[in-house]
Order: C-alpha cells, then sequence, then structure tokens
C-alpha cells in the first residue's frame, strides 16, 4: 500500500540470483488481517461517534468542531479500505485495477489530509491564545468550511500519484496492487514520492507545531487560564500521537527508498528493512481507532456528550427489556447534564 514501494514485490539483485523475500508476505498474511479487522471495528465505532457527537450535539458551532469532523473523515477514510488491504495481505489482489487505483488515492488522501487537519487544529489553537483578538473575526465556522475544503483539495492532489500509478498487475504467480512509474524513471519516481511524504507528512507539520507551541506556552506562562490548558493539551496530544505512530514508518520508508545512501542494499538489510515497513504501518493504521480514545480520556465536553448519547439512546432501550441493568430512571437523564452546560465553546477541550 506504500506509495514509495511495495514491499511484497520489490526485488534487489546479489549476483545473479535474486533476493527472495518470502518471509516478509509470509509475515504479512499472519500479521495484518487480524489487526486490520481489529482496526476497523474499533476506529470505525470510534470515529462514526466521534462524527455523531460534533454533528447531533455540539451541532459544529466552531472552526475547531469543523476541523475536528473532518479529521474524524480522514480517519474513516483508512478505516473502510482496510478489509481490501486485509484481504490482499492474507491472499493476492482480486479486485481489479479500478479499485487498486481508488482504494489507493482514498489511502493517501486519508494520510495527507488527516496530518493537514491536524496542523489546521494547532493553528487553531494558536491563533486562538496568542493572537486572540484577531481570532475573533478569523475562527469562523465559514472560514473553518473554507480551509476545509481547499485542504481536501491539496491532500487529493498531493495523492494522485497514488491513484495513476499504481495497478493491479499478474506478477509470477499472482495479482498485486503496486506502483508502477514510467520505464526508466522508477527510481526518480520513488525517490520522489517518498521525499513528498516526508517533508508533507513530518518535516513541514514538524516545524509547524514546534512553532505554535512555543508561542502557545510563552502566552499562556504570562496567563494562568485552566480552560485554556485544558483545550491545548487535548491538540497537543493529538499532535504527539500522530509523531509517535506515523514518524516510524516515514523514516523506515526513506531508509528503504534511499538504501544506496544508508549502504543498506544488500540482500539482508533489504528484507530487514521490508520487514520493518510492514511492522510500522501497520502502527500507523492503528492511530485511525487512537484519537477517539484521546477524546474521551482528555476530553472532557466530550465524556460529557457521550454519557447522554448513551444514556438516552442506548441504556434507556436496555432498561425497557432489562430494568435492573439501569438502576435510575430515564427520566433523570435530563438532570445530570443541561443542554446549556453542553452548549459551552470548545475552549473548555473537546
Amino acid at each position: 500500500m506504500t506509495e514509495g514501494t511495495d514491499a511484497t514485490t520489490y526485488d534487489y539483485y546479489t549476483g545473479s540470483e535474486p533476493c527472495q523475500k518470502a518471509d516478509v508476505k509470509k509475515f504479512a498474511s499472519l500479521f495484518l488481517p487480524p489487526l486490520y479487522s481489529l482496526v476497523l471495528i474499533f476506529g470505525l465505532v470510534g470515529n462514526a461517534l466521534v462524527v455523531l457527537i460534533l454533528i447531533k450535539y455540539k451541532k459544529l458551532r466552531s472552526m475547531t468542531d469543523i476541523y475536528l469532523l473532518n479529521l474524524a473523515i480522514s480517519d474513516l477514510l483508512f478505516i473502510l479500505s482496510l478489509p481490501f488491504w486485509a484481504y490482499y495481505a492474507a491472499r493476492e489482489w482480486d479486485f481489479g485495477n479500478a479499485m487498486c487505483k481508488i482504494l489507493s488515492g482514498v489511502y493517501f488522501a486519508g494520510f495527507y489530509s488527516g496530518i493537514f487537519f491536524i496542523i489546521l487544529l494547532t493553528i487553531d489553537r494558536y491563533l486562538a491564545i496568542v493572537h486572540a483578538v484577531f481570532a475573533l473575526k478569523a475562527r469562523t465556522v465559514t472560514y473553518g468550511i473554507l480551509t476545509s475544503v481547499v485542504i481536501w483539495g491539496v491532500a487529493i492532489l498531493a495523492s494522485l500519484p497514488g491513484f495513476i500509478f499504481h495497478k493491479a498487475k499478474k506478477e509470477s504467480f499472482h495479482f498485486t496492487c503496486s506502483p508502477h512509474y514510467p520505464l526508466g524513471q522508477e527510481r526518480e519516481w520513488k525517490q520522489f514520492q517518498t521525499l513528498k511524504m516526508n517533508i508533507l507528512g513530518l518535516v513541514i507539520p514538524l516545524v509547524i507545531m514546534i512553532f505554535c507551541y512555543a508561542e502557545i506556552i510563552k502566552t499562556l506562562l504570562r496567563c494562568r487560564n485552566e480552560k485554556k490548558h485544558k483545550a491545548v493539551r487535548l491538540i497537543f496530544i493529538i499532535m504527539i500521537v500522530y509523531f509517535l505512530f506515523w514518524a516510524p514508518y516515514n523514516i523506515v520508508i526513506l531508509m528503504y527508498t534511499f538504501q544506496d545512501s544508508f549502504s543498506l542494499n544488500n540482500c539482508e538489510s533489504s528484507s530487514q528493512l521490508e520487514l520493518a515497513i510492514q511492522v510500522t504501518e501497520a502502527i500507523a493504521m492503528i492511530h485511525c481507532c487512537i484519537n477517539p480514545v484521546i477524546y474521551a480520556f482528555a476530553g472532557e465536553k466530550f465524556r460529557k456528550y457521550l454519557y447522554t448519547f448513551f444514556r438516552n439512546r442506548i441504556a434507556i432501550h436496555l432498561y425497557k427489556y432489562c430494568p435492573v441493568l439501569y438502576a435510575e430512571a430515564p427520566d433523570r437523564v435530563s438532570s445530570t447534564y443541561t443542554p446549556s452546560t453542553g452548549e459551552q465553546e470548545f475552549s473548555a477541550a473537546l
């Protein structure tokens, strides 16, 4: 699924014999399908709840809500393609050339849009705290929608090579879905794609986030405000978790693509790198279901909305069939959490 390389089909030659990498494919067929199945279940439920709460309870009243909604949609793009990749890892590509292109494009669109919206969330916090007066005019729902449309356009543009060059092709005795670049330009295209992923997905976001949080911390040190601290903590955790899950994959892809530069252009090193790609990419995919967990633990408002949803929509139905599971009367739910407390602004954290 990687844009810079295909971990199961790329061969290095040592002498006259090709480098055999059957262990990499075997590992992927055993390890990836069950992992992707778990990510599919938890990620789909978690991000669907985020979308539901943002639309139904928060009503998308702020720019931050718009960005968080789009971040959840980015994660869902990853998640909905996982059954296909799980099947591919276990067997071969049986879904045709069109699905290969579409799902590869969706994969990279989700990757780029996800990091872009995390950047926007960081800038949003920066404006709200460091430039509070300007933020009153700039941080509107309208501007949130407009910038989101632009970000999706940029993400789709960045993912076009994945859509264009990925093809379903029979190699040896099985079909693969992998990038096939123009003849004579394979090396240059692979290096360009890998550098693009690392620059757009790691370097630029890191620079922006370091600058924004340095300014945010300086401002907060001058002005103690517990609500602002909570809001910053939530976005900061989202940022850190992103880098913990995606940075190893980006670094391994960089090392794999530039094996000559790292003196790793031998069969053993190449096989180890391909195995590392499988592991780090699987870890990166787990990120799809992490953000809802972050909201639940770091977002006070999100926990309250989630509690209200389960009390009003799920527990009340369980009460009808099994009253012993429901200790309190349903009509007391409204007293535990009133609309007025639920409609406060994001500044107290999601």
